[in-house]
C-alpha cells in the first residue's frame, strides 16, 4: 500500500508531466495552423497548375515529347522517396509511414519483379527505419521533412528528374502521410515519376484547349511547365506530411493530457481517502490510549 508521501511524489510527477504535454500541445497546434494554411494554398495553386499542363499538353498533342511524362519501356530500377516526422510523440505517424514504406517495397517485388530500388527518406525516423530494414538509401535530403524549403525541395526534384530522363531510374514514387483532418491523417503512395498529364481538369482549365491562345506554342510552355509543376509537387508534398505530422502530435498531447487529468483525478481522490484513514487511525490510538 502506497504511503501518503509516495502519493504527493506521484502528483508531483503528473503535475510535471501535464505541464509538459501541455506546453508541447500549444507547440504543436501554432505550428499547424502556419503550415495548414500554406499547405492548402499550395494545394490549390498546384491542382490549378496540373490542369493548365493537361491542356496545354492535349493542345500540343503529338508533339508534345517530355521524357518527364513518358513511361519507361523496362522497369528496373525504382526509388521511394519517404517521409516521416525528425521527433516522436505523435502518435501513429510515423509507425503507419514506416509500414506504407515497407508495403510498398514488398509489393514492387513480389508482384512487379523489381529488386533495384532505391529509398529517399525525409526525416530520422524513417532514416532509422529505412537502414534497420537493410534498404539502399539516400540519406542527402534526410532534413528536409523537418525543415521544409521550397529551394531545397526544387533541389531533390531536379535530381529526380535528371536520373529519369537520362535512364538511370525507371519511377519515383512518393510515400507519405495525407492530412485529411485533426483526426484523420493517412498514409498513401503517389506517382511523382513519370508525371500523369492526361487526366487532370479542373474548372475552366478542364474545357476544350482550342479556346486559347498560347504564346509561345503549347510544346515550348510544357518544356517550361513540367519541371516547375514536379518542383511544386514535392514542396506540397513535404507541407501536406508537416501539416499530418503536427495535427498527429496535438491529438497525441491533447490525449495525454487528459489521461494525465483523470490520472490526478484518481490519485487526489486516493490521497484524500488515505488521509482520512490516517486521521481515523490517529483518533483510535488516542482514544485507546486514554
Amino acid at each position: 500500500m502506497a504511503s501518503l508521501k509516495e502519493i504527493r511524489s506521484r502528483i508531483a510527477s503528473v503535475n510535471s508531466t501535464l505541464k509538459i504535454t501541455s506546453a508541447m500541445k500549444m507547440v504543436a497546434s501554432a505550428k499547424l495552423h502556419r503550415v495548414q494554411s500554406e499547405a492548402e494554398a499550395l494545394t490549390e495553386y498546384e491542382t490549378q497548375l496540373a490542369g493548365m499542363t493537361s491542356v496545354l499538353a492535349r493542345a500540343a498533342g503529338a508533339t508534345s515529347v517530355s521524357p518527364l511524362t513518358e513511361p519507361h519501356d523496362t522497369q528496373k530500377h525504382v526509388v521511394i522517396v519517404a517521409l516521416s516526422s525528425d521527433g516522436s510523440l505523435c502518435g501513429a505517424f510515423n509507425a503507419n509511414a514506416i509500414r506504407m514504406l515497407d508495403a510498398t517495397v514488398k509489393r514492387l517485388r513480389s508482384e512487379e519483379g523489381i529488386d533495384d530500388i532505391t529509398v529517399y527518406p525525409l526525416g530520422e525516423k524513417i532514416v532509422q527505419a529505412a537502414h534497420k530494414a537493410g534498404y539502399r538509401t539516400c540519406d542527402d535530403f534526410r532534413s528536409l521533412a523537418g525543415a521544409p524549403a521550397y529551394d531545397r525541395a526544387s533541389e531533390l526534384a531536379q535530381r529526380l528528374m535528371d536520373s529519369y530522363a537520362a535512364g538511370r531510374i525507371d519511377r519515383v514514387l512518393l510515400v507519405h502521410n495525407h492530412f485529411h483532418s485533426m483526426g484523420q491523417q493517412k498514409p498513401c503512395v503517389e506517382t511523382f515519376l513519370p508525371l500523369d498529364v492526361s487526366g487532370v481538369e479542373t474548372g475552366t482549365e478542364g474545357e476544350n484547349a482550342d479556346l486559347y491562345l498560347f504564346e509561345p506554342e503549347a510544346p515550348r510552355l510544357l518544356e517550361e511547365l513540367v519541371p516547375y509543376a514536379l518542383r511544386t509537387r514535392i514542396y506540397r508534398v513535404l507541407l501536406d506530411s508537416a501539416t499530418a505530422e503536427h495535427a498527429a502530435r496535438t491529438i497525441a498531447m491533447q490525449t495525454a493530457s487528459d489521461n494525465a487529468h483523470e490520472l490526478l483525478d484518481e490519485l487526489s481522490l486516493l490521497y484524500n481517502k488515505r488521509r482520512q484513514q490516517a486521521i481515523t487511525d490517529e483518533l483510535a490510538d488516542i482514544s485507546n490510549a486514554d
